[in-house]
Parts: structure tokens; sequence; C-alpha cells
């Protein structure tokens, strides 16, 4: 195995490595574009609606980066495949591909249209599907890539007034642990990113969304979610990472000879989910499914 990674690494070093990221709007996304950029990478940040791309490129050009902006919407098989082809049709490959598009939403199973339902699992969850069924071809031929979600604690401990996001992102936890044992034969290295609160305007986002259903709601609803808020908001000041923090994160995953399952990306997460999880990594659950395929 060591033999193994080692080739994997030179084969890594020999060519410019290309890295394809969801939802490089804002954020997270935006962060880590600069910091694959700022490593060498040939870098694609892609996004929805491309008229998000200013704080991005001005970025990119005050620190004298190469970032490539494309549009790519997830919930679309036609731009998925548009995008993923023409990459592979004009680079011949890619090495990384970073799923972090996401949608939030606040509100409990009651105040949960269809449509709400079925927005926030087309984006958080058929979204990382589509993109990874994409990519993974071209990465078996390859016998090389990395395949790096961010989810969330969320996707491992379900929180009120969440039902829906954390279903989304339990569902694409579920997905990757299922593929990373048969990827890792492949060549294919699946990982999973994992924060606790974030302060980006995602977050915000989901913050005004909140007030507004918070807004809308009878008892006893409203005062729950108010408590609820409350105390999210404290834990949010006190132990909120930022973009920047989570994307150096992600780079040490796509660098790391044999990077980990799972990354909980703080202190603060890990004691969220130490009553669910003994092996924070989830390498041991991995391992134990890699070897059955040997």
């Amino acid at each position: 195995m060591t033999s193994g990674m080692n080739d994997m690494t030179k084969a890594r070093e020999a060519k410019t490595q290309i890295v394809l990221i969801t939802g490089a709007s804002s954020g997270v996304g935006l962060h880590t574009a600069l910091a694959f950029a700022r490593a060498g990478f040939k870098t694609f940040a892609s996004m929805r609606d491309l008229s998000k791309r200013g704080e991005l490129d001005a970025l990119a050009e005050a620190e004298g980066l190469s970032i490539a902006v494309e549009r790519l919407d997830v919930q679309s098989h036609a731009s998925i495949a548009s995008c993923v082809e023409g990459l592979l049709k004009t680079h011949g490959h890619i090495d990384v591909l970073v799923n972090n598009a996401g949608a939030g939403f606040l509100g409990s199973v009651e105040q949960t249209s269809e449509e709400d339902l079925r927005r926030i699992m087309e984006v958080n969850f058929f979204g990382v599907w589509n993109m990874t069924k994409a990519v993974l071809p071209g990465m078996r031929a390859a016998g090389s890539g990395r395949i790096i979600s961010v989810t969330s604690v969320g996707g491992l401990i379900g929180q009120p007034f969440n039902e829906a996001y954390c279903a989304a992102k339990f569902a694409v936890e579920g997905m990757m642990e299922g593929l990373a044992p048969l990827a890792r034969r492949l060549g294919v290295w699946v990982s999973l990113i994992e924060p606790g609160p974030i302060n980006t305007e995602f977050v915000n986002t989901v913050r005004a969304t909140s007030q507004q259903t918070l807004a809308r709601l009878t008892p006893p609803y409203d005062a729950l979610l108010g408590a609820y808020m409350g105390a999210s908001s404290t834990v949010f000041a006190e132990h909120g990472q930022t973009g920047a923090e989570i994307a150096a994160i992600i780079l040490d995953a796509a660098n790391a000879d044999r990077p980990h399952f799972r990354y909980v990306t703080s202190p603060f997460a890990r004691a969220v989910v130490k009553p669910k999880v003994v092996d924070y990594t989830g390498d041991s659950v991995v391992d134990a499914f890699a070897a059955r395929l040997q």
C-alpha cells in the first residue's frame, strides 16, 4: 500500500492538479477557491449565478491569483454535464471535486412545504450525488482523484427546526460512507468536511430566513424557535469558524497522501457529535469495508 501511495503521490505531483469547486460565489466555497489557487492548483470555481462572481474576482485579482469561474447549477443535469465534460475535453482530467454548493432552510416538518423539502434535497443531496457521478469515471480511469464534500455536524446529529437540512446531509453522509471503500480500491479518496457553526454569508441568509419563519409561526412553535435561535446565536458568536478556516481544512484533505474520511472541523463540533461518534475520522469504518474488497 505504501508503494502504491507513493506512486499516486508522484503521479499527482507530475501534473498540474485541477480542482472543481461548487458553490464558490461566497463563504466557504469562495475561500476554498482562493486557498487552492494559492497552493498552485488550476482552480475552477463554479456558481449558479455568474452575477455573484464579483467578490471572488476582486479578491483573486488583488492577490494575483488565476481562478476560472464556471457557470454550474448542481440542480441541472445538463449544466453538470456541460461543465464537467467541457473541463475534461479541454484539460483531460479533474483531480479534485469539492462539493460545496448548499441550501439552508429553517423550519420544522409542519412548516416545511413540499417545494422547500424538494429544493433542499435537490441542492444538498442530489447535487452532490450527480456531481460525484459525473467526475468519478474520469478519476477511475486515471486511478486517482479526491472527492471532498462539505456536509455539517447536522449530517451526524439531527437538530430541531433543521429536519429537511439534516435529512439531506444525513443522506450525503450515507452515500459517501458507502462509496468510500469502493472508491479507494479504484484510487479515489473520499472525504467529508463537517463544520459546526460557521460565520459566513450562507449562515446570515439562513438567519434572515429564520426571522421570516418566526414571524409566521403560531404557538407552540413560535416560542420554541425563538428559544432555539437565541441559543444558536450565542453558539455562533462563541464558537463560529470562518470560511477561510474551513477552506484550509479542505485543502489539507486534498493534499494528504492518505486523507481521513471525516474531518470534524473544530473542538466545539467534535463535542457536539461526541455522543454519537467513536472514531472522529471515520477511517475505521471505511478501512473495514475496504478490506472486504481486496
